[in-house]
């Protein structure tokens, strides 16, 4: 029997299990009392310019989920890093990362946002042509063309690495995916390697991305901002957390229901808790009790964020009434709680922070969590200096 799996379906991973153990316990009490952090990390556009240096031009970081891309012979065109990248699924079905420009006179390879079947990828300029792979398969008029040689013009490769039913990359060489793949072996236990991607949508935030990060990281505003959607689910404070190197899981649950109920079985863990994953330097993921929504943040400015919501069902609906429910969920979390409540508190707390009134942001015990990114981001920021 695979380790992931019980007679009852998804094994959830060991480290799943003991923050599931802890809401159980009860043992999650916060410790470390009132934290702050300097406001001027929301508005100098100074610090954003060496967080973009450090960690969105240096970092692995998710680019999409896999379900983007499901079969071989697929590309996707991603622009909402600041670089024009080319994700491709080749025919053997492996997944790669290229700046979508061709070798030739630097054209663009493939026009839009939308993921295409594609048995190869031809420049629609003059015609070069190349495989999913990257390697270049011809050119119009070899012979104008002297002494090329075609694998000197591969398409420019980006370190990339899929795990879990996701797509990870890096903008410089030598980047590190040991916790991609750790993260990966957690996105397994929901099922993510074999879902659906029932949509897609691009939010623009007028907020700085730790702003929509910081939503994340705690359960305080829970009951309060999302009274009238989700909050009722939720018992107020109760939440258990840990690292995997430098991205935080956390669980948030009702602890009166676990009683009684076999915590090894992912299907009816997560009918009573919500799992929540906050991947330095700005990947969002939270697995509901039947969907996946993955939210990976691109900042633009200090004051301005792109945040792209996917959806990630169990399989295609089959039905009308199966679609219509996806599509209320969808509505809800994606259009009800994310945008209309956690990016708007991003866009408010902008507007406040920016005046200056408020010279540091003042935390207590249940938003422990804003205070560990914080600290990570800094640790980041020092190791690229």
């Amino acid at each position: 029997m695979n380790e992931t799996t019980t007679l009852g379906g998804k094994r959830p991973t060991a480290g799943q299990l003991a923050l599931a153990e802890a809401l159980a316990r009860g043992d999650t009490r916060p410790q470390g009392g009132i934290a702050t952090v300097p406001s001027g990390v929301y508005t100098d556009p100074d610090h954003f310019g060496r967080e973009k240096s450090a960690l969105f031009d240096r970092l692995p970081q998710v680019l999409m989920p896999s379900a983007l891309l499901p079969e071989p012979g697929m590309a996707v065109p991603h622009d909402l890093s600041g670089k024009p990248l080319l994700v491709t699924r080749d025919r053997q079905g492996k997944v790669q990362v290229f700046l979508n420009v061709c070798r030739h006179r630097g054209t663009r390879l493939v026009e839009g946002a939308e993921a295409v079947c594609a048995a190869r990828l031809v420049c629609p300029y003059h015609a070069w042509t190349y495989r999913l792979d990257g390697a270049l398969l011809a050119l119009p008029r070899p012979d104008s063309f002297p002494g090329l040689d075609k694998d000197d013009y591969h398409l420019r490769e980006l370190p990339s690495r899929e795990a879990g039913g996701l797509i990870w990359f890096a903008p410089v060489e030598g980047a590190e995916f040991a916790h991609a793949d750790t993260l990966g072996e957690d996105m397994a236990a929901f099922g993510a390697p074999d879902h659906f991607l029932f949509r897609r949508k691009t939010h623009s935030v007028a907020g700085n991305w730790k702003l929509v990060m910081d939503a994340f990281l705690e359960s305080y505003h829970v009951t309060r901002l999302h009274a009238k959607t989700i909050g009722p689910f939720f018992k107020d404070g109760v939440t258990s957390g840990d690292m995997i190197g430098p991205h935080a899981r956390s669980a948030v649950g009702r602890v009166d229901e676990l009683d009684g109920i076999d915590l090894t079985d992912m299907t009816a863990l997560r009918r009573r808790v919500t799992f929540a994953y906050q991947l330095l330097p700005a990947t969002i993921i939270i697995p509901s009790p039947d969907y996946i929504n993955v939210m990976s943040l691109w900042p633009q400015a200090v004051d301005h964020t792109l945040v792209e919501d996917f959806m990630l069902i169990p399989e295609p609906p089959a039905t009308e009434k199966a679609r219509e429910h996806w599509e209320r969920s969808w509505a809800l979390l994606d259009g009800g709680v994310f945008a209309g409540e956690d990016f708007r508190a991003a866009e408010l707390g902008q507007q406040g922070l920016s005046t200056g009134a408020v010279p540091h942001l003042t935390l207590g015990d249940l938003e422990g969590g804003i205070s560990r990114f914080h600290e990570t981001v800094s640790e980041a920021l020092r190791a690229a200096n």
